[in-house]
């Protein structure tokens, strides 16, 4: 530093009528809960810099050197080295917590800060006069980039340990923090992208800080957030509670430490309702404290489409079924008694017979339409490759199985091109996944196997489900036979009835307590 500033500095002193044999005890000091944020904050830059520290001392050992790091209001945050050099500043009111930024003072970490370059005060250029023994130097630190100074880091030791490369030497340890720093941040910020896939097109991700704090937030959260007109600057540094119903995932995550997974929200967006599944978990650091707590919200507004409508599949074929049976019922009677007034039709009166025999004939086409209701829908067979399928069921199936508490296994070793009908492909999948899930109605495992035996596209269900009695088995497929308290028995038989379609056969085994495997062979596309 100009030598010139130094004397500046001593005579703006001197101009205030300050005494130079009684240096000022320093009054200014963080509080216990500011002090304990501030040491978080600074957490990283205090383990980097004792690191070089401790390498420092290591190599002046017996020298009195004392080393002291500040953050950029200069307080206090470190003192390292000689214990009797820290007993008699400490005596001066320089602890940690202290602000060594005073107006009736003049020290290096104070012009540092000041000054915004490296200072070294050596004998007489300190003011008060119990300094002129000392030598002290400090250098800034800085945050990534060197956008502004983030702290300091000062030598002092008595003058006839001085040197005039010591302050090179701090720079050089400020420098080499930096850089450290860098390297963290940056690892760590690819160690989360990586985590949580930060640029995906599928999933809106938030990130915090320790204290809910948003660090960082992608597009598809924003637009999720606020529609296609999203500001990242809005949200950045801001609050995470503000996101009400995402904001309480959070708060439970850091103040419980409770992780939230697949959790179901249903928010607006551009005036429309969709549903997300939204997972907060937190992200430790080598303490085992947070670090980061990472929220992810994926979309499953399509999949529930699917879902319902594959629901509503379900009841439109027992529906069908329900109508073919009574129209069956209806229409025998309705024969027997039209056969009949046709025989009598002379005994009666022509008007009479005229006006039975078209209330009849109404009675036949209302039959009829019923029975149009029952008809099959029309089958498109297409070659399709049996896993894309049977993943694509699943997609829609794991959300289902994780809120019932049960895990889904998956194994597929060879995937065989089929010729089938997509829908009725899904549909049969979908109704055993179901009776699997059914069969465990306090959570376990579904294990779901794909792989080819012969010419045939195996798929094999297993759960360790409740599993079934002989009795019952005997009677899978059976219309209105069901062991379920709401169900209809129909979905087993529309299985049956979709992989006979497919030219395809199933095969069941079942034990009493020990759970269920589905068999289901069907065959590949000859080339």
């Amino acid at each position: 530093m100009d030598k010139k500033i130094i004397f500046d500095e001593k005579q703006r002193l001197q101009q205030r009528g300050l005494d130079p044999n009684n240096p000022i005890i320093l009054e200014d000091h963080l509080t216990a809960g500011e002090l304990t944020v501030k040491l978080h904050n600074y957490k990283e830059f205090i383990e980097i810099l004792h690191f070089f520290v401790d390498k420092f001392l290591s190599s002046v050992t017996g020298d009195p050197f004392l080393i002291a790091i500040t953050d950029d209001k200069g307080h206090v945050l470190a003192f390292k080295g000689d214990p009797t050099i820290i007993a008699t500043v400490n005596k001066l009111g320089i602890v940690v917590g202290a602000r060594m930024l005073e107006e009736n003072d003049s020290n290096s970490i104070m012009m540092c800060l000041r000054f915004k370059q490296p200072v070294q005060l050596t004998g007489e250029d300190h003011y008060y006069r119990i300094h002129h023994n000392l030598s002290c130097c400090s250098a800034p630190f800085y945050n990534e980039g060197h956008r502004r100074i983030e702290g300091t880091i000062s030598f002092m030791t008595d003058i006839e340990f001085a040197h005039p490369h010591l302050l090179a030497l701090l720079c050089t340890i400020a420098d080499s923090a930096e850089r450290e720093l860098v390297l963290r941040r940056q690892n760590m910020q690819l160690q989360i992208l990586n985590q949580v896939l930060l640029e995906t097109n599928y999933y809106g991700v938030i990130i915090t800080d320790a204290y809910g704090q948003i660090v960082e937030i992608n597009e598809n959260s924003l637009a999720i957030l606020q529609g296609e007109n999203w500001n990242k600057e809005n949200y950045m540094y801001s609050s995470v509670y503000q996101l009400g119903t995402i904001g309480a995932y959070f708060e439970r995550v850091i103040d419980k430490r409770e992780v939230c997974i697949g959790m179901e929200l249903c928010l607006q967006v551009n005036g429309l309702p969709r549903y997300y599944i939204l997972d907060v978990v937190p992200i430790y650091d080598s303490s085992k404290a947070i670090n980061r707590v990472v929220g992810n919200l994926r979309d499953i507004t399509d999949m529930k489409t699917t879902e319902e409508m594959l629901r509503n599949t379900e009841k439109l074929i027992f529906a069908g079924q329900l109508a073919v049976s009574i129209a069956h019922e209806v229409r025998n009677p309705l024969t027997t008694v039209k056969g009949m007034l046709q025989l009598s039709g002379k005994q009666l009166k022509p008007h009479f017979y005229t006006t039975m025999m078209s209330e009849l004939d109404r009675m036949n086409l209302i039959v009829s339409e019923f029975m149009i209701l029952g008809k099959p829908q029309n089958i498109i067979f297409k070659e399709e490759q049996c896993l894309a399928i049977l993943q694509e069921v699943l997609t829609i199936f794991e959300f289902q199985a994780t809120m019932n508490g049960i895990t889904l296994e998956c194994e597929f070793t060879q995937s065989l091109e089929i010729r089938c009908d997509r829908n009725q492909m899904k549909q049969m999948f979908l109704n055993i996944l179901k009776n699997a899930m059914e069969a465990l109605p306090y959570g376990g495992m579904i294990h779901v196997h794909l792989d080819a035996v012969d010419a045939d596209q195996r798929i094999r269900i297993t759960d360790n489900g409740e599993g079934m009695t002989e009795e019952v088995m005997s009677k899978i497929g059976e219309p209105f036979h069901t062991t379920k308290p709401e169900g209809n028995g129909l979905g087993m038989m529309i299985v049956q009835k979709i992989i006979a379609t497919h030219q395809g056969r199933m095969k069941i085994a079942s034990k009493r307590n020990e759970g269920t495997t589905v068999d289901i062979y069907l065959p590949c596309t000859i080339r």
